[in-house]
């Protein structure tokens, strides 16, 4: 039997799976990690390359443990990571300084560049599909104007998930998918583009080459081999930014297919056969990991994060029942709240907005409309209203995608960790009014990865195949449509709070739970 490694370094924390051939999980290994900001630097989020590499080691050597196998049994290597977030080497390979990706340190530098030419960002978009929210740009001006030597001493750029695949081989390089949220691509071309990096007053000279996914870049080294315990020579694929293997991984390979991963974020997924720009700059569009595809992009913030607070701030009698029992503390949770009527007695949650990605900002994080009767809001019901909330955002973001393009989803495929809850893709189908479709394995990314890395060494003739071998269907969720009817004022209800509660934020009177630099 032949096995692949695949690596899925997210935001909340990093997997390393084994799958067979036939995409079954043969041994997996997960570490939470966090992105601490640099006090001296508000909006920062720093990645810590060198404690993230250790926690790596540790996710192979439980693996090697889990699996019992030889590692020479294992035939490719690849690895995802959280888009955005990337490190900068020295010119003789060395890192020396990283970012997560939703790093805001660069306020001051984004005013800089939309003083230096108010139609910046528009012409950044326009070729790029990205603005300065998330980009590299502003941060690497950041870099220039604050720690100058070490803007100096780079030499190369690479996103994370290549910072992985770079310490197993001593390759430099980037993909598409995940290298063109750097805002650095020309999305049709799907390369670099220095003259933006021109515009911006950034150094051309940090473009590494780029390869698509499923490219054989090399084999691991002897010192890698030394460090991990992997057999020196396993070839290493190619991978890309999560979102986009996560559509791998699900399936959604072909032009039109919607798929939406809930994860720590959730992201909202069109697949369009050309790039597909928005006047207004409100959605994001991405180059797909599969070659002459690409993806119209929205993005919920913090679903899978938000519920992860609540589990822990909240939760401890269902964490000591999951540790007695065996079972998932969220699958607890949703036995308990499977009876709450639709709507959580009125309860709405503020978390992420729908999305503006030219000027993208959301409301202090906050539970209003509460009941003081404990039969109407205690535990379950606050729970209930979270899933509610993560699929009003993912309703709001596909609307706002119909907006752009004319098209809403017949059905949409839903995959990540949030998919293991049958409410929550019940919810969903609910609130979106259309099926949804559940793939057994539901950490798609890391699948995706795998299978691109397979096609990358032959062990499938090409992608199709390899969906054909992995990709199996759980269960699907046909949507209650009586539901759905009442969903849709408790949606506008939803989205009339939160523009008040954005104003609150805006006027400096709460805080914002995230907004871009530079807003």
């Amino acid at each position: 039997m032949d096995y692949i490694l695949a690596f899925d370094a997210g935001t909340g924390s990093v997997r390393g799976v084994l799958y067979d051939t036939g995409g079954k999980q043969v041994a997996c290994s997960q570490y939470e990690w966090e992105h601490r900001p640099d006090p001296a630097y508000p909006g920062s989020m720093d990645f810590d390359y060198v404690r993230n590499w250790e926690i790596i080691k540790l996710c192979i050597s439980e693996i090697l443990r889990q699996s019992n196998l030889q590692a020479d049994g294992i035939k490719a290597i690849s690895a995802t990571s959280m888009r955005e977030g990337f490190v900068l080497y020295d010119d003789k390979g060395n890192e020396i300084w990283a970012c997560a990706n939703v790093d805001a340190r660069a306020f001051e530098e984004v005013m800089l560049l939309k003083q230096k030419d108010p139609e910046l960002e528009q012409k950044i978009y326009n070729l790029s599909g990205q603005t300065f929210a998330l980009g590299a740009l502003p941060r690497l001006l950041w870099l220039k104007r604050n720690k100058p030597v070490l803007y100096e001493k780079a030499a190369s750029i690479t996103m994370l998930n290549d910072w992985i695949l770079y310490k197993l081989t001593g390759e430099l390089q980037v993909d598409p998918s995940n290298g063109c949220t750097t805002g650095i691509f020309h999305l049709q071309e799907r390369n670099w583009r220095s003259t933006i990096m021109d515009l911006c007053g950034i150094k051309d000279s940090l473009l590494p080459p780029v390869n698509e996914a499923g490219v054989m870049l090399g084999s691991v080294t002897a010192e890698a081999a030394r460090q991990t315990g992997l057999y020196v020579g396993i070839p290493v694929v190619s991978g890309g930014g999560d979102a986009q293997l996560a559509s791998v991984g699900a399936g959604s390979i072909s032009e039109g297919q919607v798929f939406v991963c809930g994860g720590s974020f959730w992201q909202q997924e069109v697949n369009v056969g050309k790039p597909a720009i928005d006047a207004q700059c409100r959605i994001r569009i991405n180059c797909h990991a599969v070659k002459d595809l690409w993806q119209v992009e929205t993005i919920s913030f913090f679903p899978g994060l938000v519920m992860r607070w609540f589990r822990d701030a909240f939760c401890a009698e269902e964490k000591i029942e999951a540790t007695r029992t065996g079972r998932d503390a969220y699958a607890i949770l949703e036995e308990k709240a499977k009876d709450v009527p639709i709507g959580s007695h009125g309860i709405i949650p503020i978390f992420s907005d729908v999305m503006n990605y030219i000027s993208w900002r959301h409301a202090s994080p906050s539970f209003l409309n509460l009941s003081l009767e404990p039969q109407k809001c205690g535990k379950k019901e606050i729970f209930r209203s979270i899933q509610e909330n993560a699929a009003f955002t993912t309703l709001g973001n596909l609307k706002l995608i119909e907006e752009a393009t004319g098209y809403f989803p017949e059905e949409v495929i839903f995959a990540g960790g949030a998919a293991k809850g049958e409410l929550w893709s019940q919810t969903l189908s609910d609130v979106l009014g259309v099926p949804v479709k559940i793939p057994v394995e539901k950490e798609a990314a890391a699948l995706g990865t795998a299978i691109m890395a397979g096609v990358g060494v032959g062990l499938f003739k090409n992608i199709n195949e390899g969906i054909k071998k992995a990709v199996k269907w759980e269960r699907l969720h046909q949507p209650n449509m009586e539901n759905h009817e009442a969903y849709k004022g408790y949606y506008e209800k939803w989205r009339t709070v939160y523009k008040k509660q954005l104003e609150l934020s805006d006027a400096g009177l709460t805080e914002h739970m995230w907004k871009a630099p530079g807003l």
